[in-house]
């Protein structure tokens, strides 16, 4: 599949139990991480497991534009020569980061404090996003931005020639915009503080460690205090890259929808910062077992076994929609086949991801049968129960990969096919999704196919 081109309409049917194995890609959060941290350390960092979905490559690809030897060496293996912290290169081109928000602020954030500058674009979903929440605390640091009307995509960074350490508030739950901050801090003397009222995914954090910064997190009543001292000598590393929690929601959803499954998910990311979904699935009713629980790559993974489940409607705890900011709507397909209401609030964050998820999703609900309400913060799903969904309608994706694969595991179990306008974008981040589903039963084409 391409993220980029013409659209690819695809359906899916009503299935029978989806039965086997989902081996899920790498941890997508990961795996930029660990390509954009190889290439600020000095020596070679080994990568297994790296997904290699298109958002990941671009971020592959703007490493070496920016002076890092980037080697695919076979698949999910890679070598990634770093240049250190300050080291990297001034770009001779544009910096094309495609769908990827997640690239996009994190590489600005490990740019904006070196004397260099760099032009950022992506397409059409990512030139929408605002980039605001990124610039103004590199700002703090002394880096410079120019972009269009709302501080959007294309934009120019103009990195800090003489840095300075930054106090930070996190406004929002944001993982990137910590994230970009942090790896801002690298290049700066002294201490960069970021502060968190919620606690987002700390990949960041455990990865920095990893690769030998002088980081500490500290829970005060200010909220979660990271303090990192900057300009280390960065140490190469082997990573091994987890299963994506994000990713294995899908056939894990599907599993749990469609009458009569039973899967194991191996290998998939415990960490408690993500794990979210999975903790809502259970209280949900769902039949999940977290099988063989071990560590792997600094991070706690377990393999997962999953059967169909008769499910109930629940009001999802607000404080928990940082865990799980990315599954509420594939969350949301498994509300409108439980019994009974799902609340989902302290969502508004979702409005500002590749679409506007709330919008997106409940626009598509609506056209499947399902009642939904819905406010600026807040999505409620009226369930229709176990192979109640009526479907036979097509949701527009709006270039968003997960508003795609959700509607996708709904037709699996809705009375009538569920279509999609566009399968295109799922390759940003899961490009083996329709062999992995076919695996396992599922009924999903692409429309002329």
């Amino acid at each position: 599949m391409s993220g980029h081109g013409e659209p690819i309409p695809m359906t899916a049917r009503r299935s029978g139990p989806l039965r086997g194995v989902a081996e899920v890609p790498g941890d997508k959060s990961i795996s930029h991480r660990s390509l954009i941290l190889g290439a600020l350390s000095v020596g070679e960092t080994r990568v297994t497991g790296l997904l290699e979905g298109q958002d990941v490559l671009d971020t592959a690809k703007a490493m070496r534009a920016f002076g890092a030897e980037v080697t695919r060496l076979g698949a999910g293996d890679w070598s990634v020569h770093g240049v250190g912290v300050g080291g990297f290169a001034e770009p001779a081109d544009v910096i094309d980061c495609g769908n990827s928000g997640t690239g996009v602020r994190l590489i600005m954030g490990a740019m904006a404090t070196s004397p260099i500058s760099a032009t950022f674009t992506g397409d059409a979903s990512l030139r929408k996003r605002p980039m605001g929440r990124v610039t103004d605390p590199l700002a703090l640091f002394g880096a410079q931005s120019y972009g269009r009307k709302g501080g959007r995509l294309p934009m120019t960074i103009v990195g800090a020639a003489e840095p300075v350490p930054v106090r930070y508030t996190v406004p929002m739950p944001s993982a990137q915009v910590k994230s970009a901050v942090l790896l801002a801090g690298l290049n700066a003397p002294g201490e960069t503080v970021v502060i968190e009222k919620e606690p987002t995914r700390d990949h960041s954090e455990r990865m920095l460690r990893g690769f030998g910064a002088d980081l500490t997190v500290e829970d005060t009543a200010e909220g979660r205090v990271i303090i990192l001292r900057g300009q280390p000598e960065l140490k190469p590393q082997s990573v091994a890259v987890p299963r994506d929690p994000s990713s294995a929601a899908f056939p894990v959803c599907a599993a749990l929808i469609v009458e009569g499954s039973d899967i194991l998910v191996p290998g998939v990311s415990q960490n408690p910062t993500r794990n979210g979904l999975y903790t809502t699935l259970v209280e949900m009713g769902a039949d999940i077992a977290f099988e063989n629980p071990r560590e792997e790559g600094g991070e706690p993974v377990a393999d997962l076994r999953v059967r169909f489940s008769a499910l109930k409607g629940i009001e999802v705890p607000e404080d928990r929609a940082a865990s799980m900011i990315d599954e509420y709507p594939v969350l949301s397909v498994v509300a409108a086949c439980a019994e009974g209401t799902t609340v989902m609030r302290g969502v508004k964050e979702l409005r500002v991801k590749e679409s506007d998820r709330i919008d997106a999703m409940a626009r598509g609900l609506e056209a499947m049968g399902v009642r939904i309400e819905e406010d600026e913060d807040t999505l409620i799903v009226h369930g229709m129960g176990a192979g109640g969904v009526p479907g036979g309608g097509t949701a527009k994706t709006h270039i968003d990969h997960r508003i795609a694969m959700s509607f996708l595991v709904l037709g699996l179990a809705a009375k009538k096919p569920v279509s999609v306008d566009d399968g295109s974008p799922i390759a940003t981040s899961f490009p083996l999704f329709e062999g992995l589903m076919a695996g396992l039963g599922a009924q999903i084409a692409r429309d002329g196919a």
